[in-house]
């Protein structure tokens, strides 16, 4: 089973990227699929969540800049970021749990990681 992210880079504040990570190996279109991120120095932290029938949760922080949407016949999820500001360069990493979990916020919560993606935002 493999996560990839990709869609990372370097882009000026205000700006907006697009974030994907796409799954083999087995089907996720049964389970919460999320993003994290962990800026240098700092603990890995959740940034949203979807479950299989699109219900979604994000941190407070990327609320109404980010959304988060998936296509589960692909098993792909999407994180879109806009409004882009310093405090989001992170490396992002994109994770799943197991079928038919509850959407929730805690890294220990999720079974399988992508191998992140860098995202650095400049002033």
């Amino acid at each position: 089973v493999q996560l990839q992210a990709s869609g990372g880079g370097l882009v000026q504040a205000g700006g907006s990227l697009r974030l994907s990570c796409a799954a083999s190996g087995r089907t996720f279109s049964n389970s919460v699929m999320g993003w994290f991120r962990q800026a240098p120095g700092k603990e890995r932290e959740f940034v949203a969540a979807i479950n299989w029938s699109g219900s979604t949760y994000y941190r407070i922080s990327v609320k109404g800049r980010f959304t988060i949407s998936r296509e589960s016949a692909k098993s792909t999820v999407y994180l879109q970021m806009n409004s882009l500001n310093p405090e989001d360069t992170a490396t992002y990493y994109c994770a799943a749990k197991e079928r038919l979990r509850p959407l929730s916020t805690g890294s220990s919560e999720y079974d399988y990681w992508g191998q992140g993606t860098l995202v650095t935002v400049s002033s």
